[in-house]
C-alpha cells in the first residue's frame, strides 16, 4: 500500500461562519464528512485555527484562518499515462486519459493530471479542466504572461473547442443548435447539481451528427460557452444523453431513479480539438487529440 504525502486544506473564513461553532461550520459546509468524522479529526489534532491546534469547539469569526491537516491516505488507482500534444516556452497541451482527474479534489491528490505534469514541469498551471472521465486536450500555461493572455482569450470566446461524444439513440436531424440554459437543480444526494434549468445561465452548443449505428449517434460538438457538464446536459436535453451517463436523463435533468454523481464514469466524451491564436507569437495553433481506443465502434 502506497500512501501520498497528505495535504493541508486552508480557508479564510467569510461572513457565513459568523455565530457558528467550528463543528457546526465543518459539518454544514463540508458535507463529504459527518459531524462524527469532524469530531474525530479534532481529537486527533488535525484542525488548526489561526495557526493554533484546536482542542474544543470554539465559535468562529469571519477572517479567521482554518486549516485541516489531512493525514496521508491511499488514493484510488487511475490511469497515469498521458501524451504531450504541444509544448513551447509558454504553453503545454496534454492528451488526458479518461479516468484521471485534472485537479486535486476529494480522494485525489497525487493521482491527478496536475501533479503528474508538475513532476517534470513544476511551473505548469492548467487553463481549464476536463471532467475525470472526459478524455482529450487540457491546455497548461508555463509562464505568467502566457497564462494571462490565454485566460483573456478564453473569456473573450476566442478559443474554439470541439468535442466528440457518443450519445444514445439515433438522432433524426443532422445539426442541432442547442441553447438550453444550465443552472443548479435539486439532487437527492448532493443537494444540487448543474442541469437543464429555465433559470440557468445562457449556454450554446452546436452538435453535428458524424455517424449513426443502431442505438447510438456519434456527435461532433462545438461549444461557445463553458458551463459545467455542458455537453452532457445539452445532448440529454434534446433527447440523446450520452451512452452510459449515470447522471443525466433524456430531459437534461438528473435521472429520476438513483441518479449518479457528476464525477461518476460510464460515458464517452473526448476533447478532440482546440484552435486559438498563440498568445505570444500570434500564430494560429490547431491542437488535436486522437480518439481513445474503443471510443466509437460500429
Amino acid at each position: 500500500m502506497k500512501l501520498n504525502q497528505g495535504y493541508a486544506y486552508t480557508e479564510q473564513l467569510g461572513k457565513k461562519a459568523a455565530g457558528l461553532t467550528l463543528l457546526d461550520y465543518l459539518s454544514r459546509f463540508y458535507t463529504h464528512s459527518t459531524l462524527e468524522d469532524w469530531q474525530q479529526r479534532l481529537i486527533r489534532e488535525e484542525i488548526e485555527l489561526d495557526g493554533q491546534t484546536v482542542s474544543g469547539n470554539p465559535e468562529l469569526k469571519p477572517g479567521q484562518a482554518l486549516v485541516w491537516h489531512r493525514p496521508p491516505w491511499e488514493e484510488p488507482e487511475v490511469p497515469l499515462d498521458f501524451t504531450v500534444v504541444h509544448e513551447d516556452e509558454h504553453l503545454l497541451a496534454i492528451n488526458k486519459p479518461s479516468g484521471l482527474p485534472t485537479m486535486p479534489a476529494g480522494g485525489f491528490l497525487e493521482h491527478t493530471l496536475l501533479m503528474q505534469v508538475r513532476k517534470n514541469r513544476s511551473e505548469a498551471s492548467p487553463l481549464h479542466r476536463l471532467g475525470r472521465y472526459t478524455s482529450g486536450i487540457v491546455l497548461f500555461a508555463r509562464t505568467a504572461e502566457g497564462a494571462s493572455l490565454m485566460a483573456k482569450a478564453w473569456r473573450d470566446h476566442e478559443v474554439q473547442k470541439r468535442y466528440l461524444a457518443v450519445a444514445s439513440g439515433q438522432a433524426p436531424e443532422e445539426l442541432y443548435q442547442i441553447s438550453t440554459p444550465i443552472g443548479p437543480v435539486l439532487h437527492p444526494r448532493l443537494g444540487s447539481v448543474f442541469a437543464a434549468s429555465p433559470d440557468g445561465k445562457p449556454s450554446y452548443s452546436l452538435a453535428r451528427v458524424l455517424e449513426r449505428i443502431r442505438n447510438a449517434t456519434l456527435f461532433q460538438v462545438d461549444i461557445q460557452t463553458g458551463r459545467p457538464h455542458q455537453i452532457r446536459i445539452h445532448l440529454a436535453s434534446i433527447g440523446h444523453p450520452l451512452v452510459g451517463d449515470p447522471l443525466y436523463g433524456p430531459d437534461g435533468l438528473p435521472l429520476k431513479e438513483n441518479p449518479g454523481l457528476p464525477g461518476d464514469g460510464g460515458y464517452r466524451l473526448h476533447a478532440a480539438r482546440l484552435v486559438f491564436q498563440h498568445p505570444i507569437s500570434a500564430e494560429q495553433v490547431d491542437l488535436q487529440a486522437p480518439l481513445p481506443e474503443g471510443f466509437w465502434s460500429k
